[in-house]
């Protein structure tokens, strides 16, 4: 019995979506539940699952495309034994790791699709390559004259990305042996490139940023990480990084001074009761901010683990939407690509944004009670501060500044 498969509802604020990737083709038989495609919208990236099972019976809408919610994507063919039902709207069983159920109509639609020339291509295509690629992998290789097969995939079950067939284009050159780095034609931005750029150019816009530059001890962090992250991890089943310490002592600021919590909105300055904390996740394909709310109330332990949690599903397309959105301040951490620091640019509506540069040893002057210098190697940290001055002095930021950098070089607390 054929059931079509629709472009899902992704929150109350999502009206359309983009199929980023096709995980099964034409033919493929595809359980209940089983991942079938993957999705982008303005909110967050998902892996959208199987409502039935049976076999994929057409792709309506190519990769890349982008269509309104319940517009019907794909059909599948389901088990024999469903042949006798009625045709009818039902409402599926939620979808594994989404947090939402896509609506599928146990009846083929008849209506001509506006996507249906793309796909019958797409469509051929696939059921005839041994490589798994997306069409635009497959357009550098046929215009770099690149066999596909001689060529390793690094993503989900071999499959061969852009970055896999650039990086074997910079090492090994083209077919005819020419050296080339990069793709020969401009490439289409995609879906979170666009919407990356559109928020990036809004928040510029939008605030005056100013940035301030902390270079912070993290000796004492530093030390307590190596003497206890065998017990932490053992018992609380997470890696102890850097991260939760940093959220720890960013939630103390705020907490004395929630101007730099604040959101200036129509106007008015809204102080938000609750420290809800972004954390910028960096992946092959963009950049999304999961948040960790009401971090006030939660112990080291738990903000470790969410932190972990949170940055764990964004990489595996795991996200509800409710939770890349309600932020009040966040956590960029350019320093693990070895930038001493970056100036970021302001999540909206929010009013500041802290960067975390990498850490690295170096000597620095000490001085004692007596006033007596000596030169230690210490380990040493910078934190930059983009805050929007329309709602936060200067005077403002260094008080926070100063109380972030108090709570980490004199760190206290159990963990």
């Amino acid at each position: 019995m054929p059931t079509d498969v629709v472009m899902p509802q992704m929150g109350e604020s999502i009206f359309e979506g983009t199929i980023t990737k096709w995980l099964k083709k034409a033919g493929d038989r595809v359980e209940k539940d089983e991942p079938l495609f993957e999705i982008s919208t303005d909110k967050v990236d998902a892996e959208i699952a199987s409502p039935v099972a049976g076999v994929l019976a057409e792709i309506k809408v190519a990769e890349g495309v982008t269509v309104e919610v319940d517009t019907v994507v794909a059909v599948i063919d389901e088990a024999v034994s469903a042949a006798t039902e009625k045709p009818s709207v039902e409402q599926s069983p939620q979808v594994k790791g989404t947090g939402f159920s896509p609506y599928i109509v146990t009846t083929k639609s008849t209506d001509a699709s506006t996507h249906e020339g793309k796909v019958s291509a797409i469509t051929s295509d696939a059921a005839g390559r041994a490589p798994r690629t997306s069409p635009l992998v497959r357009r550098i290789a046929k215009e770099n004259n690149l066999d596909l097969s001689q060529i390793a995939g690094s993503g989900s079950e071999g499959r061969i990305t852009k970055d896999d067939v650039l990086r074997h284009l910079s090492e090994r050159g083209t077919g005819n042996g020419v050296a080339q780095a990069l793709p020969t034609s401009p490439q289409p931005m995609t879906r979170m490139r666009a919407i990356i750029a559109q928020r990036m150019v809004e928040s510029v816009q939008i605030s005056p940023h100013v940035h301030t530059v902390y270079k912070i001890d993290m000796t004492r962090i530093a030390r307590l990480r190596e003497r206890e992250r065998d017990r932490f991890a053992q018992q609380h089943g997470v890696k102890l990084t850097y991260m939760p310490f940093i959220a720890t002592a960013v939630v103390a600021a705020l907490g004395k001074y929630p101007i730099v919590n604040a959101s200036l909105i129509d106007g008015l300055i809204h102080y938000h009761a609750q420290i809800n904390l972004g954390i910028a996740v960096a992946l092959e394909w963009g950049l999304i901010v999961p948040v960790v709310r009401q971090a006030e109330s939660l112990s080291f332990p738990v903000l470790a683990r969410a932190i972990a949690d949170l940055a764990e599903r964004a990489r595996t397309k795991k996200l509800l939407p409710d939770e890349v959105q309600g932020g009040s301040f966040t956590l960029t951490n350019s320093g693990v690509f070895g930038d001493e620091f970056g100036t970021p640019i302001i999540n909206q509506p929010e009013s500041a944004i802290l960067a975390i540069g990498s850490l690295r040893k170096e000597p620095v002057v000490l001085t004692d009670a007596e006033g007596n210098d000596t030169i230690a190697i210490r380990s040493m940290q910078h934190f930059c501060l983009g805050f929007d001055h329309r709602t936060i002095d200067g005077a403002d930021a260094g008080r926070f500044m100063s109380e972030f950098k108090r709570a980490l070089e004199t760190w206290e607390r159990p963990i």
